[in-house]
Parts: C-alpha cells; structure tokens; sequence
C-alpha cells in the first residue's frame, strides 16, 4: 500500500493546485506559459503580468473556482438535456 502510493504525485495525494491552473483562473485568455509551480517559472508573453502575491493567493482559490465551473457546466448539461426532453442516458446512446 505505502508503495503504491508513493507512485502518486503529492499534489494529487494532498489536492493541491498546479501553477498552470492559477494563471487559467487569473489570466484565462493566456498569454503566458509557466515551467513548473513557481512564481520564477512564469513567462508572461503577451498579457499583463500578475504580482507574486496574487499568484501564491491564486492556490487557495482554485478549488472553489474549479468547483464553479463543473457547477455551470452540469447546470448547462441538465438545460440543454431538457431542452431536447432526453435523459442523459439517450443523450449518451446519441454520442456513441
């Protein structure tokens, strides 16, 4: 068992956020790539760039924010499921 996990990364151990999903959430039109989860691994290419400060302050946001997004995106699922008056097992038997 400890080996097995020990083949997991600790983020996903621990849900931590990655570096790259703070600056989705912060800057989501891009304009920038990261290397790594630090602040010095951020190139900000062709957007304005974001303070130190609210990158670390982004980590503790992202949960929430990721959470927001699968709340609209169900939201949208049910509205065009009962638009078309389907349940999602016909929708899925439409896709396969």
């Amino acid at each position: 068992m400890v080996q097995h996990l020990q083949s997991f990364s600790w983020k996903l151990v621990l849900n931590m956020a990655y570096g790259f999903e703070v600056l989705q959430m912060l800057i989501p039109n891009g304009g920038w790539s990261i290397s790594g989860d630090d602040y010095e691994g951020i190139v900000f290419e062709k957007c304005d760039p974001i303070t130190e400060k609210e990158f670390k302050d982004g980590f503790a946001k992202v949960d929430d924010w990721k959470a927001k997004i699968a709340e609209d995106n169900a939201a949208a699922k049910a509205a065009l499921l009962a638009r078309l008056g389907i349940t999602a097992e016909e929708a899925l038997l439409l896709l396969a």
